[in-house]
């Protein structure tokens, strides 16, 4: 199963600050404790991936390479990898980021300070992440592409400017919060009497209501549209890896931010190559003379074509590599290798005269099998390659 958005389980935007992810990993932290949720498993799940996340949005290193990279940039950067909080006691995961479970609920439920506190207000709704699927050549990979792709989304309603109301006179602040986005709920809990802020029902958030909604939109500030978006794609990117263009997504309603554009590459077949990692395979097929005499056959390259040279005596299965002519790595300088697997074509119809020909060699003594320790098997050959 997919990861979802670091931004999206945290409930900020892209260009949220490390004070508001701070607040919303807390927030997150206090709503899916143990100490609010025992025995419940769904709850410690989204306990850890608030964990995951924040350990990677509070890192500004982190967080630069997941803005550009999405999920595949941070792999196995949190402790033990991605995921790797998973075995750690709640607390302990608390403890990690500086925080204590007691500074979690003292902080919501007012202990020491006489009281609970209000979030702030919150405009709109976040529009969510849209995903997409971007098709890319091995040629177009080896180099890196910009791709203008046309997608079909939620954009902000040109007649309201995004707010849902028909006019500015149609917009009044919410009578529920009073403007704020946030109510305060008092319930018993085993710790006492406990106030949270949670938001307003009434505004969904926005601290508004609307009298007359837009006549295009219908109140909800975006209407369905497309646009055209440039996508830089880097060079070594591979199947199924998920880039994130911040903002790109779809409108938010009522004036809320945007969500984020997730594109996922897909790779199309080769003609003439297969790709292993950053390697690229190309089958080479030659007759029985090239490669009992020897021959110098071109074969294709991702930048071009290459001249090799096949010595006399080549055996079928045989593995040439060709330097630095593969795939590059992804945030890296390092590139793979071209490998080229020989084929001895073996004819399938002869003429007679060619027939008369095969039979004079088939009897001679160099045409006789005498394999030695040289003439590995192909297993052996590809280990040789890699090692």
């Amino acid at each position: 199963m997919s990861k979802r958005d670091y931004y999206e389980v945290l409930g900020v935007a892209k260009n949220a600050s490390a004070d508001d992810i701070k607040k919303a990993y807390r927030k997150k932290a206090l709503e899916h404790h143990p100490d609010r949720n025992a025995g419940d498993k769904t709850a410690e799940d989204k306990f850890k991936e608030a964990a995951e996340a924040y350990d990677v949005l509070s890192n500004p290193d982190k967080r630069a390479r997941y803005d550009n990279y999405g999920h595949a940039g941070v792999d196995n950067n949190g402790p033990g990898g991605a995921g790797g909080f998973q075995g750690m006691d709640m607390d302990d995961i608390l403890r990690h980021f500086g925080f204590e479970t007691d500074d979690i609920f003292g902080e919501f439920f007012g202990r020491g300070r006489g009281g609970g506190r209000s979030g702030g207000r919150a405009r709109g709704e976040r529009g969510s992440n849209l995903r997409i699927k971007v098709k890319m050549t091995l040629e177009e990979i080896a180099s890196g592409v910009n791709k203008k792709i046309k997608v079909r989304k939620q954009v902000t309603c040109n007649t309201c400017g995004g707010s849902g109301a028909r006019d500015k006179s149609s917009i009044d602040t919410c009578g529920t919060c009073r403007g704020s986005g946030m109510v305060n709920r008092v319930t018993q809990t085993p710790f006492g009497m406990m106030q949270t802020a949670t938001t307003c029902p009434t505004c969904s958030g926005s601290g508004q209501t609307i009298k007359s909604p837009c006549n295009v939109c219908k109140g909800d500030g975006r209407v369905f549209g497309e646009e055209t978006i440039d996508v830089d794609i880097p060079a070594g990117v591979h199947e199924g890896i998920q880039l994130s263009m911040s903002g790109r997504g779809n409108a938010g309603a009522k004036g809320g931010s945007p969500g984020d554009l997730l594109i996922t590459v897909e790779e199309a077949p080769h003609d003439d190559f297969t790709r292993e990692g950053n390697n690229i395979i190309y089958e080479l097929f030659i007759n029985i003379a090239d490669a009992a005499v020897g021959a110098k056959i071109e074969v294709p390259t991702l930048d071009g074509r290459a001249r090799i040279t096949v010595p006399a005596g080549t055996q079928s299965g045989k593995i040439f590599r060709l330097k630095d002519k593969g795939l590059p790595a992804l945030q890296s300088y390092r590139r793979g290798d071209q490998l080229i697997h020989v084929n001895v074509w073996i004819p399938k119809k002869l003429t007679e005269e060619e027939r008369r020909l095969m039979e004079q060699l088939r009897d001679m003594p160099n045409f006789q099998p005498t394999p030695g320790k040289e003439d590995k098997s192909f297993f052996d050959r590809v280990k040789d390659v890699f090692g």
